[in-house]
């Protein structure tokens, strides 16, 4: 009998003898609309998170990476003293440094003192006052160096100033700090080792190469 009730179409009776409805077998609507709400709200934490994530990838990549920043020779400004002989030479050269800070933070940097040489031989030094260079910024620095040939490679000074270029290297070292929103630092060593051809005609540096 229950059979044919159920294939004619009829309600089945619970044990009490009522007829169940759809409503008391399945979920109401309002059930219906919690759970989607649910899953929204899941999907919009998870987007969040990724986001979240993303967000701190990038500074760490960007703006919390740790840059060693680049020290170099750029440009001789002008000359003070220019006495160039056939074996010797005398100059009070005006030499343009830079310090190129890629960091989003500055760097500090103490005492320090460049170097010059001829052939592996001293030549002149000068002193670099302690100061900063900005975030995102090249500091430059304007130095006084004077340029004595020695007199122990008069033979081999004296090619090279007939050609008309006097090679020197120039050699410094930067110790500093990098600052990172005044709240994250690391301390940094900055190393100049530059080749560089004075033009004495044109009263130039030129062909500079620094590492």
């Amino acid at each position: 009998m229950a059979e044919k009730m159920k294939q004619q179409g009829y309600p089945m009776a619970s044990a009490n003898g009522y007829a169940r409805s759809d409503e008391e077998t399945g979920r109401s609507p309002s059930d219906e609309e919690h759970c989607q709400k649910r899953k929204k709200w899941a999907l919009y934490i998870i987007a969040f998170v990724i986001f979240q994530t993303g967000v701190i990838v990038f500074f760490s990549m960007t703006v919390m990476k740790f840059r060693t920043p680049k020290f170099c020779v750029r440009s001789a400004t002008s000359f003070d003293t220019f006495d160039v002989q056939p074996s010797s030479f005398n100059l009070r050269m005006n030499t343009q440094l830079g310090i190129k800070n890629t960091n989003f933070g500055p760097y500090k940097y103490g005492n320090s003192t460049i170097y010059f040489y001829y052939k592996g031989t001293q030549v002149g030094s000068a002193f670099i006052p302690k100061s900063k260079a900005n975030f995102q910024r090249t500091k430059k620095v304007n130095v006084a160096v004077d340029l004595v040939a020695p007199t122990s490679l008069n033979s081999k000074l004296a090619n090279d100033l007939n050609s008309g270029i006097l090679p020197l290297t120039s050699q410094s070292k930067l110790n500093g700090k990098i600052e990172i929103m005044f709240l994250f630092k690391k301390k940094r060593s900055i190393n100049m080792n530059c080749t560089i051809y004075l033009n004495i005609s044109t009263k130039q540096l030129q062909n500079i190469k620094c590492k």
